[in-house]
């Protein structure tokens, strides 16, 4: 399966890595000689100097044999022509583009087949804050990620000293707690998944599936306070904060605003309406005393300056603000901001690298999540009646080293497998793989269940 990506920024670069790490055909083409060279000399994929408006570059990449393009540049239009003249010159191929331009976005008919026969739009702000609207759905979580149209979570939580899940081997859990499953773990820069033997230690960050209506309860057995978020602070009145105000405007909640932009202040107090404008500096310690942060559920840093962000974000626990989610736009940050002590950190191109890797995969796969670092990836896929894993019990099923089958979904119950657990056609499997077996588990989604 060839692949051709347009923009070697920190989406084409991390899609790229990802891929060359599995072996895949791959050509990414990009003007800036800078990047180019930065892609040959850490990767093993073909990297090409030029425009990815260009027909004859598009052609020199192989553009008549590739199933998929991915235009990630910063330039709307440079994406959606580049879209358009692989939809002249390969009418199969799959096309997904970048677009933050809410004007264009308003315009659904443009990206129609009889247009640009654009196949995803991936819009990094909008799911940056409906990740952001999820985390706070649920009070303790670093991170949530949905399945099933939301009805079925992946939750990552911190696990604390004073955890009841400190000390626990995973054995012990599942007899303990029927319903809760440990997919995978985060310990220091790595990501396992674990076997019974494992036990889960303080600031471990573990992932579990959870229905949605099992939240609370599963916040009980973690021991996480299970206060709703009501006072709230967001640093930061770009399009991104505003579009977070504007979500929480109408909800009766404490909710702030901070910026430094006179302009953007007085527009952010014209659109709000219970939302409280306050210009000033959020990295101020002394004006996040003024307004409270200490007494918050939540800060919300959302500046265009990843420092400024990680500041605030620090000053902000400093004076006892419960929980805050940092914004860090640098992939290659994040484990490092994590490792300072601040609770959950999100990533814009995160998103999108999600969005990607579902049209990637093979097999009758729904949904893709890497996990940190893109470590390891969380598959949702369907078994279908063809398939060796139906009908046979797990533990005669041949699953890669590395992976393993955190949760059955059927009729809308969440089953927790164990060896003598039997899959029936049309269930939902939720699966934890390691980045290095994400091929083998492939093949056994493609072969054994559906050719795609």
């Amino acid at each position: 399966m060839r692949v051709i990506i347009i923009g070697a920024g920190e989406v084409g670069y991390h899609i790229a890595k990802k891929l060359s790490d599995e072996k895949r055909d791959v050509v990414l083409i990009d003007k800036d000689p800078a990047k180019i060279r930065r892609i040959s000399e850490n990767l093993d994929i073909q990297a090409l100097l030029g425009s990815g408006t260009s027909p004859r570059m598009l052609r020199m990449a192989g553009i008549q044999e590739a199933e998929l393009l991915a235009a990630a540049t910063d330039s709307d239009e440079v994406n959606l022509i580049a879209c358009l003249l692989a939809r002249s010159l390969n009418r199969h191929i799959i096309k997904i583009a970048r677009v933050r331009n809410q004007e264009y976005l308003r315009e659904p008919s443009l990206f129609s087949q009889d247009l640009l026969g654009v196949d995803l739009i991936i819009n990094t702000q909008a799911m940056m804050v409906k990740t952001i609207l999820d985390l706070m759905e649920i009070p303790g979580a670093s991170e949530v990620i949905d399945f099933l149209e939301g009805e079925v979570k992946l939750v990552g939580f911190l696990i604390t000293d004073e955890s009841p899940l400190a000390g626990k081997k995973l054995s012990d859990l599942r007899i303990s707690q029927a319903n809760l499953l440990v997919g995978a773990i985060v310990r220091g820069h790595k990501i396992r998944i674990p076997s019974g033997s494992d036990t889960i230690l303080p600031l471990d960050l573990i992932y579990l599936v959870v229905k949605k209506s099992d939240v609370p309860q599963t916040l009980v057995h973690l021991g996480i306070p299970t206060r709703p978020v009501k006072n709230i602070v967001i640093v930061g009145a770009g399009s991104t904060g505003m579009d977070v105000a504007r979500a929480l405007d109408n909800r009766r909640l404490n909710v702030r605003i901070i910026d430094q932009d006179g302009d953007k202040c007085k527009e952010a107090a014209t659109i709000l309406n219970h939302v409280l404008v306050i210009r000033g500096d959020g990295a101020d310690r002394d004006l996040l005393r003024e307004e409270n942060a200490g007494d918050m559920d939540m800060l919300i840093a959302l500046t265009g300056d990843e420092e400024s962000n990680v500041l605030i974000s620090l000053l902000a626990k400093e004076l006892g603000t419960r929980r805050t989610i940092t914004r860090v736009s640098k992939l290659s940050y994040m484990h490092i901001v994590s490792a300072i002590g601040l609770d959950t950190v999100i990533n814009p191109r995160m998103s999108a690298v999600r969005a990607i890797l579902q049209h990637l995969r093979r097999g009758r796969i729904i949904s893709v999540a890497p996990l940190r670092e893109e470590q390891a990836e969380v598959i949702e896929a369907e078994a279908l009646e063809t398939s060796d894993i139906v009908n046979t019990p797990l533990a005669e099923v041949n699953f890669p080293p590395g992976a393993i089958l955190g949760a059955v979904v059927r009729a809308g119950e969440i089953i927790i497998p164990r060896g003598d657990t039997i899959v029936l056609p049309h269930d939902r499997l939720i699966i934890f793989a390691l980045q290095q077996v994400v091929n083998q588990l492939e093949k056994l989604l493609t072969v054994k269940l559906e050719y795609f």
